[in-house]
């Protein structure tokens, strides 16, 4: 394996780049580094704790069949037991116009969700309506959920297929481009619409909304101040780095320019280049560069020290490798290349209950479910209404709600919502047929023939609408009439 191949894999494994030159000083492959022992490791330089999480991390995807073991560190004491945490109830108190009205609901045998109830409230909040206008209110607005209703028997779940997918092949394969912002393309139309059924975990052009709040979102300057804290900075992007072969060693010289626009100094670079191992305790300055000598004559060494520091990060967020300034309703905010919302979070002038992220996944590691539910209705709308497409929300709720119910993002596929089927013959016909009949075969699988797909399959009619009710008729004779 040629060493380009073997660092691509070491950082496929989430191995730091400073392990990878280490390693890349006696291993050439993998599978070297696989069969090799702890302590082999830790005579490169690594501590026995990296030493041990490398070698797990590279035989988490290649498992090795008998390599020998190095002997472990004596535990630590284990931590004491949590104590069970105390529950909080904290029951919503409703204003007295939502008592008003639910007790004039009560009276008038009306039954309306919550929601619907609240958001009557809040609208006459201020207005001084008699009972009657209430009760005629009510009275409406019962009439329209009514209205709105799903049937009996009805198919919910081939309505809002049939109402996603129609609308879908009209959509086509185009950009977002955001308004007045350089560069900055979200992927949007048909191909962002399967991205979110498919509940990937990293979209195409992953991105973040950013509004700033207090100064940073009325001052132009402030705002850009935060985006560069929040835009990662790489070395290449303030400074050249030149190689002295003579004198064995690597100049960085920084440009003015772009160091005070960052808000960087000299000693920034030096406090962060003598963390990366490969030139620990090697940087100096020399009066406006950053000198880094090596050690040992040795040509490789200093192609090592190269390639260690050609991508050192000196400042910013990990994967926000752009971050823009836009004007939006008079204040500042922030359009992202890259998308990290927890760490984002953290950062002084952004206005974390406004953030936005089209990852749907990351919401759902940093927020929660309920989350990450909002945000595929979120994204998924928007999508439709970008591409000129009116679709009821109430289908792109029951596709999030499915999606998310068992408290995990799950795809509408066969690793997700449409493989887990009850329904041995759904899930042969949505693919490998085949693999599917036989594993039920295996384990003695029954199917009850309740959904539509199974029921087609077998040539008999579907259990919903009016294949739903059984019709009997008994004959009466002449001498009964």
């Amino acid at each position: 394996m040629a060493k380009k191949d073997t660092m691509k894999a070491l950082a496929n494994r989430d191995v730091s780049e400073e392990v990878q030159a280490l390693l890349l000083k006696k291993f050439a492959s993998i599978g070297s580094i696989a069969a090799a022992t702890a302590a082999e490791l830790v005579e490169l330089g690594l501590t026995e704790e990296e030493a041990e999480s490398t070698l797990a991390k590279i035989n988490r995807q290649a498992p090795r069949a008998s390599a020998p073991k190095a002997k472990k560190a004596p535990e630590a004491e284990a931590p004491p037991a949590p104590e069970p945490m105390e529950e909080v109830f904290n029951n919503r108190v409703q204003s007295p116009s939502e008592e008003r009205l639910r007790a004039t609901a009560e009276r008038m045998g009306v039954s309306l969700p919550s929601k619907i109830i609240h958001d009557i409230a809040r609208a006459i909040a201020n207005a001084d309506f008699d009972e009657a206008v209430c009760e005629k209110l009510l009275a409406t607005a019962s009439r329209m959920y009514a209205s709105h209703l799903m049937d009996r028997n009805e198919s919910a779940g081939v309505m809002a297929a049939h109402s996603l997918g129609e609308p879908g092949t009209q959509m086509n394969m185009r950009t977002f481009h955001y308004a007045g912002v350089a560069n900055i393309n979200v992927t949007q139309g048909l191909p962002r619409l399967i991205e979110i059924v498919d509940a990937r975990r990293v979209p195409s052009t992953p991105s973040m909304d950013i509004p700033l709040i207090g100064i940073a979102a009325e001052d132009e300057s402030v705002a850009r101040h935060v985006a560069y804290d929040i835009e990662m900075t790489m070395l290449p992007d303030i400074a050249d780095v030149e190689t002295d072969i003579t004198n064995m060693r690597l100049i960085v010289k920084p440009d003015p320019r772009k160091m005070n626009l960052h808000g960087l100094s000299t000693d920034d670079i030096v406090e962060r280049l003598n963390k990366i191992r490969t030139v620990r305790g090697m940087v100096k300055t020399s009066e406006f560069d950053v000198v880094i000598t090596s050690d040992e004559s040795s040509y490789k060494k200093l192609q090592l020290m190269h390639d260690a520091i050609r991508n050192a990060k000196i400042k910013g967020i990990d994967g926000i490798r752009r971050a823009v300034l836009s004007k939006a309703g008079g204040s500042w905010k922030i359009v992202t290349e890259g998308s990290n919302l927890r760490e984002v979070l953290k950062v002084e002038g952004v206005d974390a209950n406004r953030v936005m992220t089209n990852s749907i996944l990351e919401v759902a590691d940093v927020l929660g479910i309920e989350a990450a539910r909002n945000s595929m209705i979120h994204e998924a709308m928007g999508t439709l209404g970008e591409a000129g497409l009116d679709v009821d929300i109430r289908h792109i709720m029951l596709v999030a709600d499915l999606m998310t119910n068992d408290g995990h993002v799950k795809a509408i596929g066969r690793h997700g919502v449409s493989g887990k089927k009850s329904s041995v013959l759904a899930r042969a016909a949505f693919e490998i047929t085949t693999a599917h009949l036989l594993s039920a075969a295996m384990v003695g699988e029954v199917d009850s023939l309740e959904g539509v797909t199974e029921n087609i399959i077998v040539g008999q009619p579907v259990t919903l609408g009016t294949g739903a009710v059984n019709l009997i008729y008994t004959p009466r004779r002449e001498e009964e009439k």
